[in-house]
């Protein structure tokens, strides 16, 4: 069970540190790219063998129906997660699919696994999709083009561009505009 804490700490600490620490993040460049990718790589291992070698500790029995809810959870979860790669109207719509794809994904696994380890697994990584959520959601960043200003939020024409602030000078709505006027006009 050590194990299994171990790496999700670690992993959460790896994607944090970008957010916590960005002028050390920033000063590493590009080569800081490899040993974040060996943290997360380290913390994989951790969790998955942590997961495997933790004792089954019951908390909860899961009803069998739960499993047909489990299969129906992770196909939109699959679902969610692809249309992160996407640029269509539904993507507009979600914030963070990948989040949302993993934040489905331990709702569906902690329906049907009823044991310490995997409450401790799923749970965490559900409440890491909610922390970096909202970590990301909170303030527009200091120093960011716009923060403090351009709160509100707009669509243009028919074609949904995202939710875009609403000042005229802010330099991502003159780009995604010029985008959407160039392909539509």
């Amino acid at each position: 069970m050590t194990l299994l804490i171990l790496g999700l700490l670690l992993w959460s600490l790896a994607h944090f540190y970008k957010r916590l620490l960005p002028a050390h993040r920033a000063k590493l460049g590009e080569k800081g790219k490899g040993p974040i990718a060996f943290v997360l790589f380290l913390s994989l291992l951790l969790m998955i063998f942590g997961y495997r070698w933790a004792g089954f500790i019951p908390v909860w029995s899961p009803p069998a129906f739960f499993t047909h809810i489990n299969n129906l959870l992770m196909l939109g979860a699959f679902f969610v997660f692809g249309m992160s790669a996407t640029t269509g109207r539904l993507r507009g719509k979600m914030r963070h699919p990948q989040l949302t794809a993993v934040k489905i994904w331990a709702l569906a696994h902690l329906l049907v696994n009823g044991d310490l380890a995997s409450i401790i697994l799923f749970g965490g990584m559900s409440r890491l999709g909610d922390r970096f959520g909202d970590f990301d959601q909170s303030q527009p960043r200091v120093g960011a083009p716009g923060a403090g200003r351009c709160q509100e939020r707009q669509t243009f024409g028919h074609h949904h561009l995202g939710q875009l602030p609403r000042c005229r000078n802010h330099p991502l709505i003159a780009r995604r505009v010029a985008l959407w006027r160039l392909i539509h006009e």
